[in-house]
């Protein structure tokens, strides 16, 4: 199989033998493939200009699908600026993904969710909102996607007005599910997650809550390094 210059983004890569490297890489129709670059490190000037995360590429590869040889990469437009928590957010997009996705699945709306996470962070948008969008999409895109408009019991629409207790994998309730945990959260706090338009001021608490408590039953155990970056950021800036 030949694929020829195809939109991609590095999302991690390490040496491979002595000159090369192996390339941890989410493509928009191919999804999430695993690529060795041979011989790049030769040439550090190159690695560093091209070979980097958060910079949308496009890629040429040939192979049988386990591992296939990188056989031309290009830039397609300028790199992401990130900066500070911005740059830890990005880092966290890439930890999800590379412990979320199957390989060779093909996700393009959720490779425009991420292109869109990362031109949020490059404008300054907060990254608490930004994560949040991104997680709700990753999930909608894997098949594990929130239910947000309506009461399971009853399936009566959501009341803005009034609060629920979500259940991991089953969705809001009206009344505390017994021997359960639950999160709980305000109708309008779904409805807006649903929509997209949540802010700062309208249970963005609510939201990481209910998100980080979804993602752990996926996650499994193994903490995560860009939650210990992002505590080491904090206490840095204390």
């Amino acid at each position: 199989m030949r694929i020829a210059l195809h939109p991609c983004f590095i999302l991690h890569q390490r040496p491979y033998r002595e000159t090369s490297l192996l390339l941890e890489v989410f493509s928009r129709e191919h999804g999430r493939i695993t690529l060795v670059a041979k011989g790049v490190r030769r040439n550090k000037k190159h690695t560093q200009a091209l070979f980097q995360s958060h910079r949308q590429l496009n890629i040429s590869w040939s192979g049988r699908g386990t591992l296939d040889t990188l056989t031309e990469i290009e830039a397609n437009g300028m790199a992401y600026d990130l900066k500070g928590k911005a740059t830890i957010a990005a880092f966290y997009l890439n930890e999800l993904l590379m412990r979320l996705l199957h390989k060779h699945e093909s996700h393009p709306g959720l490779f425009d969710a991420y292109l869109m996470a990362l031109t949020r962070l490059d404008h300054g948008e907060s990254d608490m909102i930004t994560l949040r969008y991104f997680e709700k999409q990753l999930l909608d895109a894997l098949g594990y996607g929130l239910v947000l408009d309506h009461e399971v019991e009853s399936g009566k629409p959501i009341d803005p007005g009034q609060d629920y207790f979500y259940l991991i994998d089953r969705g809001p309730f009206s009344h505390k599910p017994m021997n359960a945990s639950s999160v709980k959260i305000a109708g309008n706090t779904l409805l807006a997650l649903d929509r997209e338009e949540f802010d700062e001021r309208s249970g963005l608490h609510e939201v990481k809550q209910l998100m980080r408590m979804t993602l752990a039953g996926y996650l499994g155990e193994k903490p995560l390094a860009s939650r210990k970056l992002y505590q080491a950021y904090l206490q840095q800036k204390c």
